[in-house]
């Protein structure tokens, strides 16, 4: 287990293993996430760094478009199950 003092300002200094854990350099943002009374440390990735993250292999990418219409036909059809 690591630990770090915390100083007046609330700051401080992640130890290099954790830094390592999570491959964070300098200039990285991080997440906290708290749940249950425990935090949880994340590496912040920008909205760049997630694309491609949905892609599967042997399936060409969706426009739009076909967005649209997959939406439009899933909300023709559940009008039905209402009844």
């Amino acid at each position: 287990m690591h630990e770090s003092t915390v100083t007046v300002k609330g700051q401080t200094t992640l130890p290099r293993d954790v830094r390592a854990a999570l491959g964070l350099t300098s200039g990285d943002k991080v997440r906290y996430l708290i749940l249950d009374g425990e935090v949880r440390i994340l590496k912040a990735c920008s909205v760049k760094e997630l694309r491609g993250i949905l892609s599967r292999s042997g399936q060409k990418p969706v426009s739009l478009d076909e967005m649209d219409e997959a939406i439009a036909a899933g909300a023709t059809d559940s009008v039905g199950l209402d009844k």
